[in-house]
């Protein structure tokens, strides 16, 4: 994982405590009915866990169930690992064909195509080509590293297209991957159906990333601790999340190896290649967990100086750890206490 949740009695300094700047006081204040529950299992090729102050009428399985269908709904819209899922059945697409998708899939569609608009395509939803090459789709792992050939790309984001009737169009050979915010956008939609069932107070983790709603029983915020990246001097950080959440883009992670030389899962969108190990990792705050993954994503291919520039233009509360140094935007600084 790349963050980690905190229980209310877990102990240790941290060098950095970071509150939100909106956080109000009279929210954060000891629950007077609810229990604590905790759950936990494994989805989209990850493990989730859920801890939840839940109304006494509110069963555990109940819970379980409402997320365990939110959670085979994006597998069934977006995940290119289900041979018949709305994304695999568009990438193997004819040339010209249409493609009716749902209106979740949609969403997070707009929402990777606005931060590919922001960053100028260092956020790429349409990278599933280099993405199956260098051993991260759905394909077994390459025997040898890729050519030039399986790199080149016939189209980037610019050439995601609807028509009027908001079908999907394949101009043929475009290959979607929304594995750069998909688990993001689960964490929301996860949170969302807890508030259905009641459920105002809980932190919800998917592969690292993360969204917390409320408070803890004992009115603290939900406490979160930033992964360290291996080798890294980078000081440690716990981060309060009360209607927040935050995402973590690391080169140490899901990495791939060939013959002894190894690369990470994050790619060049102009090259197709991946990024070499310069940043180590990037987390973001953010109201919305799959824009926060996202932006950590493309914040992470634009490199220290672009990277940081693009989070202090857009008001982004980034952390970038190198492997030299850490770095913070003023929007990060803005939560240390």
């Amino acid at each position: 994982m790349t963050a980690q949740p905190t229980l209310p009695g877990d102990a240790g300094e941290v060098a950095e405590l970071l509150l939100p700047p909106d956080i109000a006081p009279e929210n954060v204040h000891p629950l007077p009915i609810g229990r604590t529950l905790a759950l936990c299992g494994e989805t989209m090729g990850t493990g989730w866990s859920l801890t939840a102050v839940a109304p006494q009428d509110v069963s555990p399985e109940r819970i379980e169930g409402s997320l365990l269908a939110v959670f085979d709904t994006i597998i069934a819209q977006m995940s290119q690992w289900a041979p018949e899922s709305e994304i695999s059945r568009f990438n193997r697409g004819a040339t010209g064909s249409r493609h009716a998708i749902s209106p979740q899939f949609r969403i997070v569609l707009d929402q990777a195509l606005k931060i590919a608009r922001m960053s100028d395509g260092a956020f790429d939803p349409a990278l599933g080509r280099a993405s199956a090459a260098w051993g991260f789709g759905a394909a077994p792992s390459p025997m040898a590293i890729p050519e030039e050939g399986d790199l080149t790309r016939p189209h980037g984001w610019q050439a995601i297209a609807f028509d009027e009737d908001g079908a999907l169009l394949q101009p043929g050979g475009l290959q979607l991957d929304l594995s750069g915010i998909a688990k993001g956008f689960a964490v929301d939609m996860g949170l969302a159906a807890l508030r259905r069932h009641g459920v105002e107070h809980a932190l919800l983790e998917i592969g690292g990333e993360l969204g917390g709603v409320g408070v803890q029983a004992v009115g603290l915020p939900w406490w979160v601790d930033i992964e360290v990246p291996p080798g890294s001097d980078a000081p440690t950080a716990r981060v309060a999340l009360s209607g927040w959440a935050v995402a973590t883009s690391g080169s140490y992670r899901r990495r791939r190896e060939i013959a002894g030389v190894s690369w990470s899962h994050s790619l060049d969108p102009e090259s197709g290649r991946p990024l070499d190990d310069e940043v180590l990792s990037v987390t973001v705050l953010g109201k919305l967990c799959m824009e926060a993954d996202a932006l950590a994503t493309a914040i992470n291919v634009l490199g220290r100086q672009a990277g940081m520039g693009f989070a202090e233009w857009h008001d982004i509360p980034a952390r970038m750890v190198t492997d030299k140094e850490t770095i913070t935007s003023t929007a990060w600084r803005a939560w240390l206490n």
